[in-house]
């Protein structure tokens, strides 16, 4: 019930975005005779702008499977941000030594891809394991730890790059891997590889937390912690693997980022852990712990992202972002507490 809500939800906003977000005029090329002509289209309900929701949507929606993984277990992570622009630029680093103006510009794409993913994947499983080790090893509250590892992620990368971006990539890794387009008809293409590539991690979060004895025991831990401890789970274990988890979709997302683009710098994905936990908790994982699916991750990326883009359709100032996200987060939570007051599983005020 809590997935079709959402979907109604965002049949509603793509409805008033259709509605609402009038026409535009694009220059077409005619094939056969050369002629440029003006298309009058909405300015949602196209193409282009579908392909573009569908892409962004991505980079949120594959860290919010993450980020739900670890609600589910009771823990937070503010750092998935600070892991993004460092996996990403662990990528670039690679993929500039091996580019055209690089160290090594010969080597063949073969090698090069399989590094490239590599580099983003153990970047991010690296942040991942640092900020698992520091909740269960120092015992502190999730929130300080990724609060701080936040802060020390992005700062590395600010350090290492002095604030510069990286780029002239191989092309394999851009053209011929995360970038690589397929006609769908007249002048328009697709992108297929990071909806692909979000599809398979949603379909791995939602058989992992709902059809795996590790995701109903990251349940019971999320739900009810002194139990699962007295029922003999291993709990330290399975919080660690949580943050290793949501790190290794941060660098999946960075490393889509990355090719997309065929850049990376320090100041990517800045501010996006609000929106990163705003999908998640919009998709219906409890902040209290032990309720959450990657479907609703992915449902409520796409809800985030329809505001961002309303935001820019409707020609509204881009700082209402903020304050429009803030206030979904603090609804979505206090709609998750009335939840469990009704359910009569909410803990004490």
């Amino acid at each position: 019930m809590q997935e079709l809500g959402l979907i109604g939800v965002i049949v509603l906003l793509m409805t008033l975005l259709t509605v609402c977000g009038g026409t535009t005029e694009r220059r077409v090329r005619d094939r056969e005779t050369g002629k440029e002509y003006l298309v009058t289209r909405n300015k949602f309900l196209n193409v282009d702008r579908l392909l573009i929701l569908a892409k962004n949507t991505s980079f949120f929606a594959i860290m919010a499977v993450g980020a739900t993984v670890v609600i589910v277990a009771g823990g937070i992570d503010l750092s998935v941000a600070g892991i993004y622009v460092l996996s990403g630029l662990a990528g670039a680093v690679v993929l500039h030594a091996f580019g055209p103006a690089g160290s090594w510009p010969g080597v063949s794409g073969a090698l090069v891809v399989p590094l490239a993913i590599a580099a983003c994947l153990g970047t991010g499983l690296c942040c991942g394991l640092i900020n698992g080790l520091g909740v269960i090893g120092l015992r502190l509250h999730p929130f300080m730890i990724t609060l701080g590892t936040m802060s020390i992620f992005r700062g590395t990368a600010v350090v290492t790059t002095k604030a510069l971006s990286i780029g002239e990539f191989h092309p394999a890794f851009v053209e011929g891997f995360i970038s690589r387009r397929v006609p769908i008809g007249g002048d328009e293409f697709i992108t297929p590889i990071p909806l692909l590539l979000l599809i398979a991690v949603a379909a791995w979060g939602s058989f992992f937390l709902s059809s795996t004895v590790t995701g109903r025991k990251l349940h019971a831990i999320g739900g009810n912690e002194l139990a699962a401890r007295y029922a003999g789970l291993p709990v330290a274990r399975l919080k660690l693997l949580t943050y290793v988890l949501a790190g290794l979709t941060a660098g999946v997302a960075a490393m889509i980022n990355i090719g997309y683009h065929g850049a990376a710098s320090s100041g990517d994905g800045a501010g996006y852990e609000l929106g990163v936990i705003a999908a998640a908790v919009v998709g219906g994982a409890s902040l209290t712990g032990g309720r959450g699916t990657a479907l609703g991750a992915v449902l409520g990326a796409l809800v985030i992202q329809l505001i961002y883009d309303g935001i820019v359709i409707l020609g509204l100032r881009q700082e209402y972002n903020m304050i429009i996200v803030g206030t979904v987060i603090v609804v979505a939570a206090t709609l998750d507490r009335a939840q469990a007051l009704w359910r009569g599983t909410a803990p004490p005020a």
